[in-house]
């Protein structure tokens, strides 16, 4: 017993051989048979004994009372013994089952995304998984989390009923634990991405299956691909350390912080970033090109139809986004360029643009001006949106603190240290007072963002203070007359429809910009050093700027000319945003990414242009 199920299963089966062995021989030899028949030989003792033993009631037909008592002993050894061993097989294979349905059991699929963690976070990276496997033959997805399997799969199937071709699998164990992460067969997965979960320490949790995945005795020797997510900027450099190249690392509040920051200034920006993000729509995507062999990066923007070329990666692994238009694209180099899918990225063959040069815009750009803005609520990443911000405002700026608790003080007067060009002041209040927001003169701040207290209370609880301040703000945009600009985070996308009748001009949905981040990674770790030149404060970024800074309104123009005008002044244009339905979601919020370029619009003034620029 001490053995388990198999040792008696099979000590039981040979004493039920035995027994029927015994039964025929005793028959064989004492000659006793059913009154009226012959004496049978030992294959058909052995045989009769044999039913006997699996069904009692074959005995009741028995006469002749020297077989009756050896059939009787051969049947009450049946009932000790092969129902013994009929019982334990039954009860193996309910535990077998029962170990299946808890999520134990090894996953044989090959070339899989592997998911560890399980968080809010991972609804929105399986959606852009199934997405980006459209076009694979049987693609599968495996998640492991310390969650039971059932629920895992009935959360799924309620939040995702339709995974297209894709087929999910749930296994229940520890993310940090070597043993229950081989149940998922990590060593045989194309990518593995590694979620924070909801705990209170989440990076150690991450730091943690990074090392149960590099440090495996019974690792490949082959460099993993993970993607895993990390919240602390002191703890991103000991992940780095032991992932030892084979981790990419998202930075979560650093790359929300930038989002926020950037968006705050430029409308429509974030709408921007998750059409890039996303697997629906378009995405970027890289590409050798021996027919530009030669030419200049101006040229390369101008040669395709349907893709937006934004910089070159070379041989040597360097990424460069938005290179001097004079560059010549060299052997070996690659485009880096944003369309539908990588077969659409396709010469145009085009030498005729139809350019109008006659719409050129000769008025100067804007000059920076002295900015003012407030800041409504507070979390962990506060403090990163006002550094970041410090990066693009003008000397003599200024920024407005309203939130409660005292954690927001003290660190306030620490960053005032440090600032370059803003001055911080705080006040204490509750922001979905309407009594406080009412006294705070919104009419004078360029810039408003709202932030959940994601860190005090529930994001349900967050996301339901931050839409009663929303509605606030709009009900006295209405009364005032006076248009507030604001930016708005959100915890969870499930709130973000409720939301829109509040008309904010952006919406930043944290767990899905993360999410989103972490898929395209997964799926293409090259990414990483496109986004952090696009994300990071040095170098280019994402601009959405005025269209009277580049052309004329009121004419009819193609998106070529549009290009050219942009790269006039070091910029790539990559798409514009139509001010008429920057309110209307149908309509993607008025935002356009690589349009097709030979397209003919007309443009107010009070559209913009999407431009890749260094300032």
């Amino acid at each position: 017993m001490s053995k388990g199920p198999a040792a008696l299963i099979g000590w039981l089966g040979l004493l039920s051989l035995l027994l029927v062995i015994i039964a025929g021989i005793a028959i064989t030899l004492s000659g006793f048979s059913p009154e009226g028949e012959e004496s049978m030989g030992f294959i058909e003792a052995a045989w009769k004994s044999l039913m006997r033993t699996l069904d009692p009631g074959t005995m009741g037909g028995d006469t002749g009372w020297g077989f009756r008592v050896v059939m009787l002993l051969v049947t009450l050894g049946g009932i000790f013994i092969v129902s013994t061993l009929i019982g334990i097989l039954a009860s193996g294979i309910s535990n077998k089952l029962d170990e299946l349905r808890k999520g134990h059991s090894f996953v044989v699929e090959k070339d899989h995304s592997l998911i560890l963690g399980w968080s809010e976070k991972i609804f929105p990276v399986i959606s852009e998984l199934i997405i980006a496997n459209e076009n694979r033959k049987k693609p599968v997805i495996v998640i492991l989390a310390s969650k039971d399997k059932v629920e895992m799969e009935d959360e799924i199937k309620l939040r995702m009923p339709d995974t297209k071709n894709t087929r999910v699998i749930c296994r229940s164990g520890s993310t940090i634990d070597s043993n229950d992460i081989d149940i998922v067969n990590p060593h045989e997965a194309k990518s593995i991405i590694i979620l924070a979960e909801e705990n209170s320490d989440p990076d150690i949790c991450v730091i943690k299956s990074i090392l149960a995945l590099t440090n495996n005795p019974a690792r490949k020797k082959e460099p993993y691909h993970i993607v895993a997510e990390i919240s602390d900027h002191e703890n991103r450099e000991v992940a780095e350390m032991i992932g030892s190249g084979e981790v990419t690392l998202v930075h979560t509040e650093d790359l929300i912080s930038r989002v926020i920051a950037q968006s705050c200034r430029q409308s429509g920006l974030s709408i921007v970033y998750t059409e890039l993000l996303d697997f629906d729509g378009d995405e970027i995507y890289f590409q050798k090109e021996e027919g530009l062999y030669g030419k200049s990066f101006k040229d390369a923007l101008m040669s395709y139809e349907d893709s937006s070329v934004i910089g070159l990666t070379h041989p040597d692994g360097r990424v460069i986004v938005n290179p001097p238009m004079d560059t010549v694209i060299q052997e070996g180099d690659e485009v880096i360029a944003i369309s539908k899918d990588d077969d659409t990225i396709k010469l145009s063959g085009t030498s005729n643009y139809n350019i109008n040069e006659a719409v050129f815009s000769t008025g100067k750009e804007m000059v920076m001006e002295v900015e003012h803005t407030l800041v409504l609520g507070w979390n962990s990443k506060a403090s990163a949106i006002i550094r970041e911000l410090d990066n693009y405002l003008s000397p003599g700026s200024t920024l407005t603190v309203v939130a409660e608790g005292t954690d927001a003080e003290e660190l306030i007067r620490e960053l005032n240290k440090n600032l370059k060009n803003q001055k911080i002041s705080f006040k204490r209040g509750n922001i979905s007072d309407r009594k406080m927001l009412d006294s705070l003169g919104l009419e004078k701040f360029n810039h408003i963002i709202l932030l959940c207290y994601s860190d005090s209370m529930p994001e349900a609880d967050a996301d339901s203070k931050t839409l009663i301040t929303l509605l606030h703000l709009r009900n006295i945009e209405e009364k005032t007359g006076h248009d507030l600009s604001i930016v708005s985070e959100m915890m969870d996308i499930r709130n973000k429809e409720l939301a829109e009748v509040t008309e904010a001009d952006d919406f930043i949905i944290s767990n899905k910009l993360i999410s989103l981040m972490l898929s395209q990674l997964s799926e293409n770790r090259q990414l990483k050093a496109v986004f952090d030149d696009l994300f990071d404060a040095e170098g280019s970024e994402i601009y959405v700027k005025p269209i009277t800074d580049y052309i004329r309104t009121g004419e009819k123009v193609n998106f070529y000319t549009l290009c050219e005008a942009a790269a006039g002044k070091g910029q790539i244009a990559i798409g514009y945003r139509i001010n008429e339905f920057s309110h209307n979601v149908d309509k993607a919020y008025g935002v356009v990414v690589n349009p097709k370029k030979s397209e003919m619009i007309a443009f107010t003034d009070k559209d913009k242009l999407i431009v890749i620029a260094e300032d």
